[in-house]
């Protein structure tokens, strides 16, 4: 099972499926044995009633194997005699923490078990110590005793974060990842119904499962899970981003759209990537928004240097002087595209309007076009109107509710719910 990602792992976790790369097995149970550290797993057992014959020594080898010297813990409780039950699972318990902490986990479950067997395991430590003999066999790679541990751990009422992570390990580790996905989508799906927002971990989890199990469009959804869920998290967004032109009818004329994402999630980065969106811009009759994508790239110190600074410049130079050219020509283009016979004129130049901050006048522009009913692409125009209320920060509130009634099977809603997720970075 998967516990690093070289691209979906942000965020250190003790067991972790996550994609695309993959520990080799010696690092997986070190992490699986950090995590029960970690987990307090290892933790000695509450005080419980024994016979007076053993109470000295058992005190006497407890103190050892937390100051750790296990062995003379061990040594300590040689020829102690058992009494009855009670003092049974006490000296089981104390030679299994002993065992562990030795790194004997063939001894340590031996001990743990017995101990679970007097049925003297107070009712609210019977679901952590099941968890922790869960635990062990998973270490030891005995996936089938790990989860006959995992369900009484469950069957004590336990549901710690630490059980559904091995029981996540043992499943992933023995190929179930069918099961996997199907436990973590049941979390996903009750956290959502909840309101609350999903763990990012069980998210991870099941994007990993259903990379395994080939679940192309499963896998999909879950990235833009996290885009929604964890949007500050750019490494998510640019996973996300660059996967979306491989779904199944997404549109090249959304590619812009794209950019624009990348770079207001900071995972614009290259030269090469400032120059195609800033021509792109030029394209779309948007030469004030070009402008300022190439006056952002020479900011961040990305354009103007090297051997390509001279092309970056000519660039800088065009789209400065059309953006003045197409300043000067507005006002009469928008009296032309009022008075055309559909809405498409009044919704690109509404969109220019935008591009260079005069929202209010964008705005209403693009409105009286889909009001015209008479457009080539509905759905974009409903789109680019709720960029432009998203751009002006007037009322996030209806910038959502506008970008959520963007419909479509080319990849226009998943764009519009990035847009609502990310924003625009301006």
């Amino acid at each position: 099972m998967s516990l690093e990602g070289a691209l979906l792992a942000v965020r250190l976790s003790p067991i972790q499926s996550v994609t695309y790369r993959f520990a080799n097995s010696m690092k997986t149970t070190r992490l699986l044995a950090a995590m029960l550290l970690a987990a307090g797993l290892l933790q000695l057992p509450v005080a419980h009633a024994v016979s007076a014959a053993v109470a000295k020594p058992l005190k006497e080898a407890s103190e050892l194997v937390r100051t750790g010297k296990a062995k003379d813990a061990l040594a300590k409780l040689n020829g102690v005699a058992s009494a009855g039950p009670d003092d049974t699972y006490m000296i089981a318990r104390i030679r299994g923490a002993a065992y562990q902490s030795m790194g004997d986990n063939g001894q340590a479950a031996q001990q743990l078990e017995a101990a679970f067997a007097t049925g003297k395991v107070p009712a609210n430590e019977a679901g952590r110590l099941a968890t922790t003999v869960a635990g062990i066999y998973a270490q030891q790679h005995n996936n089938a005793k790990s989860m006959q541990w995992v369900e009484k751990a469950k069957a004590a009422g336990y549901s710690g974060s630490d059980l559904r992570q091995i029981q996540d390990y043992v499943q992933g580790s023995s190929g179930d990842y069918g099961q996997v996905a199907r436990d973590n989508a049941a979390k996903i799906q009750a956290a959502e119904s909840a309101g609350r927002r999903p763990e990012e971990d069980d998210l991870l989890r099941l994007a990993d499962a259903y990379r395994h199990t080939g679940n192309k469009a499963g896998d999909m959804q879950v990235k833009e899970k996290l885009v929604t869920y964890y949007a500050s998290n750019k490494q998510y967004v640019g996973i996300y981003l660059s996967d979306l032109p491989g779904k199944s009818g997404f549109s090249s004329r959304f590619s812009l759209d794209l950019l624009r994402l990348r770079l207001a999630s900071g995972n614009l980065t290259v030269a090469a990537e400032y120059m195609e969106m800033a021509q792109l811009l030029l394209q779309a009759q948007l030469p004030a928004e070009a402008k300022l994508v190439v006056d952002k790239g020479y900011a961040a110190g990305v354009l103007g240097t090297g051997a390509e600074a001279a092309r970056q410049q000519r660039l800088r130079d065009l789209v400065t002087k059309t953006a003045a050219d197409n300043a000067a020509s507005l006002a009469k283009r928008t009296a032309d595209a009022k008075v055309g016979k559909t809405g498409d004129d009044l919704v690109a130049i509404g969109a220019e309007y935008a591009s260079m901050g005069k929202f209010d006048e964008g705005i209403e522009l693009m409105q009286q076009g889909i009001g015209k009913d008479s457009l080539k692409r509905p759905e974009d125009a409903k789109l680019r109107l709720g960029v432009a209320m998203l751009q002006s920060g007037k009322s996030k509130a209806a910038a959502v509710k506008q970008l959520r009634t963007v419909q479509g099977t080319d990849g226009a809603p998943e764009v519009a719910r990035a847009y609502i997720a990310i924003g625009t970075g301006q």
